[in-house]
């Protein structure tokens, strides 16, 4: 009997497995805002002043690049080699790429650290979503679905704040530390739950679960992992202490040239580093069992991965390190947008030609599979104007000189979000998911239509705090239904890698919509700006700027964020109408919709 038969069968393990993955993925969603105060001591560390952010955009846009290009691929191997595997190796690439960024000593080092940071942490949410569709059947799958979803939004509010509570006792690298003892922790507290075979390819969903905590830890190997790690730390750091000791301080004195790298304490790091890879060779248990790769590497298309890899990439940094006060895209667009055209048709021939295809043949043929992907990309598209242009609207009006004051406003929509994505994963048990998709959108659409009648004066009314959180609760209460439809109308054997694209279209709807959102939006400024009279004619003959001329550009201003909230409560009208039509159940497949 199943778990899909016979939900008493999930074992306690089981359910340990999954908290701790929901804790590594809350943890892994509050990086990407962690840096939020961070950023200027960060930049400041590196040499660069605090007026050149736009230099610093890489730190931000590298985590983004790494936790969403390389998704597929993750949650393809994760259907292959299996959940626990994949959770654990994430947790490792994490942890290590906290480390990188902690003992940076240079941006390019920085953005290195927080690009492995975000493979790790984005490789985390596809085998987390698809052990909830192995261990939970369809009709139970809402409330463990509301649960990841409401750790994963709830990092956007608890990001800012973890960075907050660490640099009241510390430095920015603190912050990073932690990270790197927190993602070693979980994966110790993995560990007992491995697997102890090297590959499963079979298609049963506990499969991928069968025969973990046995065989022995590789302590040698793990020993030699940690010292390659702390030397490499004190190669980056070079903490003064250390360097200016009269004889610690030759560890860092050059062999040849100047380089960090030409170190005796260097060459110590790579001759551990050696041992370990030696160590991984020879071990009967090695602690990376890379001997499952030849196979996982011929079941898995390596070369379409690549391709959808570049081709995210491009449009990752095409939109993420745009200006949104000048445009929606990036300077260096030209270039970018044939790189990810032409890796896009790459890898559509690919997916075509390959004998086993990246996204197997078939996983998305289902009308609901493929349109929870649709409208996964239409809620991201919404969902990006309220976390950018709300706090914008705040700083244009009632809180002018405060930047704190005005990002706090948004967090009465960011804390409404988790909650409606646990009330969506019990409510899944009442309602049709299509239903009550398309009622939690047009929630949101109702309240981003409210906030386009915001005057200057409206965030000064409590009252508007309703708006705020109905917006936050029906963005929220789609997330559970969304994914339920996906992992029903999804084979067992695909869930990983269906789950990634599900994350990848909502991620790419938030850059296309904040890109076609901020064009709509400065359309409607220049227009307004057009309309306002002359400095002389407002404030009289040879005065300065006055009170009344900063009010026209500020209501030109207002009239660009209604623009956008317009098209945000359009593009959440569309998912509402397209969850409808493309969530319903299925008439080609007997899976039990949640």
């Amino acid at each position: 009997m199943t778990a899909h038969e016979d939900s008493t069968s999930i074992s306690p393990a089981s359910r340990v497995l999954l908290t701790l993955a929901a804790i590594a993925v809350a943890f892994a969603a509050a990086d990407t805002y962690v840096v939020v105060l961070a950023l200027p001591d960060m930049m400041t560390s590196v040499g660069l002043e605090t007026e050149e952010l736009q230099r610093a955009a890489p730190i931000v846009s590298g985590f983004l690049l790494g936790y969403v290009a390389i998704l597929p691929l993750v949650g393809r191997i994760s259907d292959l080699r299996g959940r626990v595997p994949v959770l654990l190796a994430s947790l490792a690439v994490f942890a290590v790429g906290s480390l990188v960024t902690a003992a940076a000593y240079d941006l390019e080092t920085i953005v290195a650290g927080r690009l492995i940071q975000g493979i790790g942490g984005g490789g985390l949410i596809p085998p987390t979503l698809a052990l909830v569709a192995d261990l939970w059947p369809p009709q139970r799958r809402g409330l463990p679905l509301g649960i990841v979803g409401a750790v994963q939004e709830l990092g956007s509010v608890l990001g800012p704040l973890y960075g907050a509570a660490v640099l009241a006792v510390g430095d920015w690298r603190a912050i990073f530390w932690l990270n790197c003892a927190i993602g070693l922790v979980l994966a110790a507290a993995m560990l007992p739950l491995r697997p102890s075979r090297p590959l499963r390819l079979s298609k049963g969903p506990f499969d991928k679960l069968k025969g973990q905590g046995r065989g022995r830890f590789d302590w040698p190997g793990a020993t030699l992992a940690v010292l390659s790690l702390a030397a490499l730390s004190l190669v980056m750091l070079a903490p003064t202490r250390l360097v200016q000791d009269v004889e610690i301080g030759r560890a860092y004195l050059p062999v040849t040239g100047d380089s960090r790298w030409l170190t005796p304490l260097a060459l110590a790091t790579f001759a551990l580093a050696a041992l370990f890879v030696l160590r991984l060779a020879t071990a009967r248990r090695p602690l990376v069992d890379w001997r499952a790769w030849p196979a996982l590497a011929r079941e898995t298309d390596l070369w379409g991965a690549l391709l959808l890899t570049v081709a995210l990439g491009a449009v990752i940094v095409t939109f993420a390190s745009a200006e949104p006060e000048s445009g929606g895209i990036s300077p260096a667009a030209p270039w970018l947008v044939p790189v990810a055209v032409v890796a896009a048709i790459g890898f559509v021939v690919r997916q075509r030609r390959a004998a086993r295809p990246l996204i197997p043949r078939g996983a998305l043929s289902s009308r609901p599979a493929w349109g929870a992907i649709v409208v996964s990309f239409f809620i991201g598209s919404a969902l990006i104007a309220a976390l950018v242009d709300i706090p914008f609207f705040a700083r244009l009006t009632v809180y002018r000189d405060s930047q704190l004051d005005a990002a706090l406003v948004l967090v009465r929509f960011l804390v409404a979000l988790p909650v409606g994505a646990l009330l969506g994963g019990l409510l899944l048990r009442r309602f049709p998911a299509h239903v009550l998709t398309a009622v939690a959108m047009l929630l949101s659409a109702v309240a981003f239509w409210h906030m386009a009648t915001w005057d200057a004066t409206s965030l000064d009314h409590p009252v508007e705090t309703w708006s705020l959180v109905l917006g936050g609760l029906g963005f929220g209460l789609a997330i559970a239904p969304v994914n339920a439809v996906l992992l029903a109308h999804t084979a067992d054997d695909v869930h990983g890698v269906s789950s990634a694209l599900l994350i990848v279209a909502r991620m790419v709807g938030m850059l296309l919509g904040i890109s076609a959102l901020t064009t709509i939006g400065l359309q409607a400024f220049y227009a307004a700006s057009d309309k306002i009279a002359p400095v002389a004619e407002i404030c009289g003959a040879g005065a300065t700027l006055c009170d009344d001329y900063k009010d026209a550009v500020r209501d030109a201003g207002i009239a660009q964020l209604h623009a956008v909230f317009v098209g945000a409560a359009i593009c959440a009208v569309i998912a509402a109408v397209l969850a409808l039509l493309l969530l319903r159940p299925s008439t080609d497949t007997t899976r039990a919709e949640a």
